[in-house]
């Protein structure tokens, strides 16, 4: 036997070897399977974020106002933890009912549909995001509840505040003067 004769015999057997490995994965492509076990569909329970907090609502009021009267109503109701606030970010943040939130207050510009100056109230989580739990909406309920009267109430103090301030003004003024005229009566 020469070399040429064992070099193609080998490459025969080679050629033989990779039809019978083409052929065998082809046949194992088409073997058919047991069918796999049915698994039950699972209804999983479906998550709703909450685009709008519920019980938020508008007042018409001044910001600056409905976020003192909102102060005074948080320290003195019962179950408020009172944790913090802003007046520049017209926020406050409460502990209630073992649910930390913010109380926010903000200016609705007036537009075609709000005629007077008008403030939103309303409650979101600590990333600002809007809150729909029992907590913040009970305690939105109240603030509604409450506010008018409180607004009242705080207008009331303010006013009597600078009145306060304008009659020791007053005083001191007329206090002054009156030594200054004694001054030159002396003289």
């Amino acid at each position: 036997m020469n070399r040429n004769h064992v070099s193609r015999m080998r490459l025969r057997l080679r050629h033989a070897r990779l039809a019978l490995l083409l052929l065998a994965t082809c046949v194992a492509g088409c073997a058919t399977r047991a069918p796999a076990p049915e698994v039950p569909e699972i209804e999983l329970p479906t998550v709703v974020i909450p685009t709008v907090t519920r019980g938020e609502f508008t007042l018409e009021a001044d910001k600056l106002d409905t976020w003192n009267a909102v102060g005074q109503i948080l320290v003195n109701t019962p179950g408020v933890e009172y944790e913090g606030r802003s007046q520049m970010l017209d926020l406050y943040t409460v502990r209630y009912r073992g649910e930390e939130f913010l109380i926010l207050t903000k200016a609705l510009l007036l537009s075609d549909t709000i005629r007077k100056t008008t403030t939103r109230v309303t409650a979101t989580t600590q990333d600002g995001k809007p809150i729909d739990s029992n907590a913040a909406a009970d305690l939105l309920a109240q603030l509604q509840q409450k506010l008018p009267a409180e607004i009242v109430s705080v207008r009331a103090k303010q006013a009597a505040e600078a009145k306060a301030k304008r009659t020791a003004a007053a005083k001191a003024k007329a206090k002054s003067k009156g030594k200054a005229k004694a001054k030159k009566k002396k003289r």
